[in-house]
């Protein structure tokens, strides 16, 4: 009976703290002018976490990527741009140059709304993050952020 309770209270632990390790993902539309918006999609990791930019060499770390969905009353005006403190190093364990962004991470995407209809971009995020001692698995989350 020991060994049941000893095993649950193992699973409780490790589920507990993987739950905590994960990025907060805030989404906020500003209007540019008449019919362009910009995205923030901002990524916040835990305390003593980062996340990794879009640009982390392949051999490394799963970068931080976004996937749009199509609707035809939008179009994106270039990439997704980075903003955040963002540090390059060579990581031993990887034997790549990576690139994180301590803290909070901005990643901005500018719209165009074609005509006055009220319509809303939508995807998914693939991310993870990592300390100095280990990485939690990727994870893709979705998303739907409206235009007005």
């Amino acid at each position: 009976m020991n060994r049941i309770i000893f095993s649950i209270a193992i699973i409780f632990c490790f589920n507990a703290a993987n739950a905590q390790q994960k990025i907060a993902w805030t989404y906020t539309t500003k209007k540019l002018a008449d019919s362009q918006y910009e995205v923030r999609m901002t990524a916040t990791p835990p305390i003593g976490w980062h996340i990794y930019s879009q640009f982390t060499p392949g051999g490394g770390p799963i970068p931080t990527s976004f996937s749009f969905n199509k609707n035809a009353l939008i179009a994106l005006v270039g990439k997704v741009v980075e903003k955040g403190k963002l540090t390059k190093y060579y990581d031993k364990n990887f034997k790549v140059d990576v690139m994180y962004f301590e803290g909070k991470a901005d990643f901005v995407q500018i719209i165009k709304v074609k005509g006055k209809l009220k319509t809303n971009l939508s995807g998914e995020v693939e991310s993870m993050i990592c300390n100095d001692r280990t990485c939690m698995p990727p994870v893709t989350q979705k998303f739907n952020v409206l235009l007005n």
